[in-house]
């Protein structure tokens, strides 16, 4: 069963929701075809497979394209249409489209575990980004696709919709929660959006030695073709290459996808959909590839929100090592324009945001400084 829903008001309140569809109780954009999705549910991995897996906004197109030119020597994408060809979207292309992908490549899925097509044979790649610079790149993924119809939609608008796990994809924290349980298994490699970012040529090795170990000798042995996948996976060159194949992706004529037997019919039907017909046509303006930088949730939180996504953090990753991997973002207290806070309210702000907390201290610190570095021990996490 399914229903798209998009409301303009919850809870008595005004606000703006995407436009999204919910299939069998999980949550999708609104234009990606029903049948194709429940059929991506049944498939079933090849030995061969290799699956990049993450939640949205947490590094698929990058890491897409960082394997993409391991296999073609270095080599980018050509065209939009050669992405989806080479990089099956496992949701938007169905089963049918993940069998008849060209091979070697890799089929990409945004599944929490318990959806996503699972064999000990194939091989799956989990990229996990801290939850704040994920939600503020999902809010302008969702704010620049027409399908959504949430332009008008703000950053408050959509932090209510991510930190309740109400946004296309469900919950942040089902699908990395999922799939960290699996980390030590054999044909898993968990990796983050920021290891990735901080030291990008030890992660694209580990990630070659994963996929097999000649990919790995081959980058070691030609010194070209390591500097190719580094600078055609780069942001810099993403950022203007793919947005332009995207753009043309979006004005190709409907006959020419009609008519192409190359196109999965999962992605034909997605694409005559219309859901990436983008607006804006000036370049600079389309927004595939954003930033890809850390901290950009600095501009966008307030300290409240902060504070509510630090405590739900905790909350869900009680028992866990997660809050390690992003000590630079996760357990910190966020106070911009913080003069026209209470004393009471900086208080409130720092027991949502850490338990136990030495608020004496904390407090003083906070009317200097917009960032607290950090505001508890790692012990009270």
């Amino acid at each position: 069963m399914s229903a798209t829903i998009q409301e303009e008001t919850k809870k008595g309140q005004k606000q703006k929701i995407p436009l999204y569809q919910d299939v069998d109780g999980f949550r999708i954009p609104s234009f990606f075809p029903v049948e194709t999705f429940k059929s991506a549910l049944t498939y079933k991995p090849r030995l061969d497979d290799l699956f990049i897996v993450t939640y949205p906004k947490c590094g698929t197109t990058w890491v897409q394209n960082i394997i993409a030119c391991i296999f073609k020597d270095g080599k980018p994408f050509q065209s939009a249409l050669e992405i989806y060809r080479d990089t099956a979207f496992l949701e938007m292309a169905g089963a049918a489209g993940a069998e008849t992908m060209k091979r070697p490549g890799s089929l990409k899925t945004h599944l929490p575990f318990h959806l996503a097509p699972w064999s000990s044979s194939a091989k799956y790649i989990f990229i996990a980004r801290n939850p704040k610079d994920c939600c503020v790149s999902f809010y302008h993924h969702t704010e620049n696709t027409p399908a959504y119809r949430f332009k008008d939609g703000t950053f408050d608008d959509f932090f209510e919709l991510f930190i309740n796990g109400e946004v296309d994809y469900g919950d942040y924290f089902d699908t990395l929660i999922s799939w960290y349980e699996h980390r030590h298994d054999p044909n898993v490699l968990f990796i983050t959006y920021e290891q990735l970012q901080k030291d990008v040529r030890t992660y694209v090795l580990k990630i070659a030695e994963f996929i097999g170990s000649q990919y790995k000798e081959k980058l070691e042995r030609d010194e070209k073709i390591f500097d190719d996948v580094i600078h055609y996976s780069s942001f810099s060159f993403m950022k203007v290459h793919l947005n332009k194949l995207y753009i043309e992706l979006g004005a190709m004529p409907k006959e020419l996808i009609i008519n192409n037997p190359h196109i999965p019919a999962g992605i034909k039907r997605t694409l005559l959909s219309g859901g990436y017909e983008f607006t804006k046509k000036n370049l600079k303006e389309v927004n595939i590839i954003r930033k890809g930088i850390i901290g950009d949730w600095k501009n966008y939180f307030s300290p409240t929100q902060n504070a509510r996504l630090e405590k739900k953090f905790r909350e869900r990753t009680i028992g866990t090592d997660l809050g390690d991997l992003w000590k630079d973002d996760m357990n910190r207290v966020l106070v911009k324009n913080s003069n026209h806070l209470t004393e009471d309210e900086i208080r409130a702000i720092l027991h949502d945001t850490c338990d136990e907390l030495q608020q004496e201290e904390a407090g003083l610190r906070l009317k200097e400084k917009h960032l607290i570095d950090p505001p508890c021990s790692a012990g009270q996490q």
